[in-house]
């Protein structure tokens, strides 16, 4: 009998950037949690950028702190991807 591989929880991190400084956490979790986090912003149509590796980076910066500088370029590639996403949007 085989056994499907053991797959880890999924991981979600929500930040929040008012321009003011580096963007902050707003809020973490895995499994159960992580699900509410993307359906939240689903039902909210905020974007969502599924990278695992970031977010598990993330899931390290404590609730409501800014992200630390060596993520900035990370998730500055993220938000660029965001407002992109969002003037395409707009533009449509």
């Amino acid at each position: 009998m085989r056994h499907a591989p053991h797959k880890a929880p999924r991981s979600a991190v929500a930040l929040e950037y008012d321009h003011v400084g580096a963007p902050r956490v707003t809020a973490k979790g895995k499994g159960e949690v992580a699900e509410r986090i993307i359906a939240t912003a689903k039902a909210h149509d905020i974007a969502i950028e599924e990278n695992a590796i970031l977010a598990e980076a993330l899931s390290e910066v404590e609730l409501e702190e800014q992200i630390p500088e060596n993520l900035y370029r990370a998730v500055a590639q993220v938000l660029s991807f965001v407002l992109q996403l969002r003037k395409t949007v707009a533009n449509r």
